[in-house]
């Protein structure tokens, strides 16, 4: 099988472009990364059994990926390089009267290719289908010792537990973890950008302001009370909306600090910037592939999309919206929404998501702009007015 052209632009990944030592100044990070590239290259030389390659973005897995495949190539040998999410979609594609190769030839070519290159797995669709055909597909190449070479974006620890078991069998497969060591959480930790949200912790969430009428101190109240419960067990949709400073983004934040805190997965996301850091990986100077950030995104273990509707309006940014909303709606993913605007401006397909009361609750808060009450007194630095949250159990 020739698959030469399903490398495209990473045909110039090879085993002379690469540094044997990788990119970092540490010894140590330089060290694994050595004995990761001898690997890759005796695998390419005699492909037996299975090679992992897992890491953050950036820590040349992907590079020593490709250059097993196309040195196998170069020596005239077959070699079958796909993204997961791309096998994906190609599988998907393949039920269509118009494909050129039906599902089942396809599938097969795959499952048996001499050589099997899978990159970028973890960041595929967590749907029922896309597992079993995972599944399927890795206990063929298990079953039948066929030589497989993985890479993950995602930690072996926290991948399904059908793949991980396969994945850590002693003897048969190799795991080099590349890059430098981080915590489980590096994934979905705060990036730079997020100092400040950093800091709205539940602890110090203002929600007892005495000069507010007791309605919306009530309200505000209840705002917490939603927040905690859902950070305490992420489940279904909630969406926080009110006008700009009343305290929405506070909560959505301190949810995922609760998180950070348990340890857990969440990923905080402006939504005018995510999409601006989508169109900027169509740049040749971008490191981070679309089809990577976009999937990391849409498969958060728990997404919070912040300034929900203070995007541009272009059909674009509606189009890549509207995918992210739709993949977490059907697939049942927890997700936390802020917005500024009522549901009945925002988009249709996508506001009939939210109003879904079988998945999401939608809670208006009443307060008014937090930076514009000088009336109200300052929580203290030991915590929030008003009552503590339980102690997390």
């Amino acid at each position: 099988m020739q698959s030469y052209s399903r490398l495209g632009l990473l045909t110039r990944l090879t085993f002379a472009t690469i540094n044997p030592q990788g990119k970092s100044a540490d010894p140590d990070v330089q060290t694994k990364f050595n004995q990761a590239y001898q690997s890759a290259r005796a695998f390419a030389a005699v492909p037996r059994g299975w090679l992992i390659l897992a890491g953050p973005s950036g820590s040349g897995k992907t590079h020593l990926a490709a250059a097993i495949a196309n040195q196998c190539i170069e020596d005239g040998r077959p070699a079958f390089y796909v993204t997961v999410p791309d096998l994906l979609d190609h599988l998907r594609s393949s039920f269509s009267p118009a494909s050129e190769i039906p599902y089942d030839e396809f599938f097969e070519q795959v499952r048996s290719a001499p050589l099997l290159v899978l990159d970028d797995l973890g960041i595929q669709s967590s749907t029922a289908w896309a597992k079993e055909k995972l599944d399927q597909l890795l206990n063929h190449r298990f079953g039948n010792q066929l030589p497989t070479v993985i890479v993950s974006i995602a930690p072996i620890a926290s991948l399904d537990e059908r793949i991980r078991t396969r994945l850590l069998t002693p003897g048969f497969c190799q795991i080099f973890e590349l890059g430098e060591e981080k915590s489980a959480l590096s994934t979905y930790g705060w990036a730079p950008e997020f100092e400040l949200q950093k800091q709205m912790t539940l602890e110090t969430f203002d929600w007892k302001r005495s000069n507010l009428p007791l309605e919306q101190r009530e309200n505000l109240k209840k705002a917490f009370d939603l927040a905690y419960e859902f950070a305490k067990s992420p489940e279904g949709w909630l969406v926080f909306s009110g006008v700009v400073g009343c305290g929405k983004t506070h909560l959505a934040a301190a949810i995922a600090n609760y998180r950070y805190q348990q340890k857990q997965p969440a990923l905080f996301v402006v939504v005018p910037d995510f999409l601006d850091h989508l169109r900027s990986t169509f740049s040749p100077e971008s490191k981070t592939s679309y089809d990577r950030l976009f999937e990391s995104v849409k498969n958060a273990p728990l997404l919070i999309l912040d300034d929900f509707g203070q995007q541009s309006t272009t059909p674009w940014a509606q189009e890549k919206l509207y995918q992210t909303i739709n993949h977490r709606y059907n697939s049942r993913m927890p997700t936390v929404i802020t917005t500024a605007a009522s549901t009945e401006e925002l988009d249709s397909p996508i506001s009939s998501r939210f109003v879904d009361p079988k998945l999401s609750l939608i809670f208006h808060i009443m307060a008014p702009d937090y930076r514009g009450d000088a009336t109200r007194k300052r929580p203290s630095r030991t915590g929030h007015r008003g009552t503590p949250p339980p102690t997390p159990r």
